[in-house]
């Protein structure tokens, strides 16, 4: 009797779905490795004083299953940011990735980026970088380790040529904005997240818990740090100023830091 009544409840059950056309729930899109474990392939890197693809003294190496930016191979970081772009643009996603600061950094590293390196994105190609360009044209995911005793909160945003506008509709006020993230002690692995919305709103997360919404990116003419650089994007794209998507980079400060387990979700 209980089983003829279980599969009378799932006779109606079934029934009602079928009149209601809810029988079907559409699969999410499929994640996308970025980064295989085990080399570089799909990146390509760009060091302020070197061409595109030239990857200057093993900057960016990988070692036990993680992109780590190494300094190995230098004497002195002499101002030589760089960047590794994947090779494909994107302009709607969730990005997920793990990262840890590692020590130490180069001696003359300047002291604002001691334990700092970033995950740039709706950023220029690599090619369209001016040789000695130390940045290029994105918003930045900006990671912070912790340095001396005081609180240093990781997620930050900082926009070099972009200008973003912030939950209480006025555009950012500087090029970098403090997060509301935890302060995390170098070497711990940390989950970070990127959502980037089709209704273009952006929400920064670290450990599961957002740390910086804005939304309505656009290239700013008049930054006070990368003016020269955007208009140059500006004019490429026939004076257009929404920024709407771009490159991913993960960047080198003069700091060592790794990257792993680096995957995308298109978002429709």
């Amino acid at each position: 009797m209980l089983r003829r009544l279980a599969a009378g409840c799932a006779a109606l059950a079934l029934s009602a779905a079928a009149l209601t056309g809810c029988a079907h729930t559409p699969a999410e899109p499929e994640w996308i490795v970025l980064f295989d474990g085990r080399s570089l392939e799909g990146w390509t890197p760009k060091i302020a004083g070197h061409p595109p693809g030239e990857n200057w003294r093993d900057t960016f190496v990988v070692r036990d299953g993680a992109i780590r930016v190494s300094y190995a191979g230098y004497d002195r970081f002499q101002n030589r940011f760089g960047h590794l772009f994947y090779k494909t643009p994107f302009s709607t996603y969730r990005l997920r990735l793990q990262y840890r600061v590692l020590e130490p950094p180069l001696p003359d590293t300047p002291a604002w980026a001691i334990g700092n390196s970033g995950v740039m994105f709706h950023a220029q190609s690599p090619g369209s970088m001016g040789l000695d360009q130390a940045f290029p044209v994105s918003i930045e995911f900006q990671i912070l380790g912790a340095h001396g005793p005081g609180p240093r909160p990781t997620g930050a945003l900082c926009t070099p040529g972009i200008v973003v506008t912030m939950p209480d509709g006025k555009r950012q006020p500087g090029h970098c904005t403090p997060s509301s993230g935890p302060t995390i002690p170098n070497g711990t692995w940390v989950d970070l997240e990127l959502e980037v919305r089709p209704d273009g709103h952006i929400i920064q997360s670290i450990d599961g818990r957002p740390v910086h919404r804005y939304s309505a990116p656009a290239l700013d003419p008049d930054d006070p740090l990368a003016a020269a650089d955007a208009r140059r994007v500006i004019a490429a794209q026939g004076g257009r100023l929404e920024v709407t998507g771009g490159y991913i980079a993960l960047q080198s400060e003069g700091h060592p830091v790794e990257f792993r387990n680096i995957r995308l979700q298109p978002l429709r």
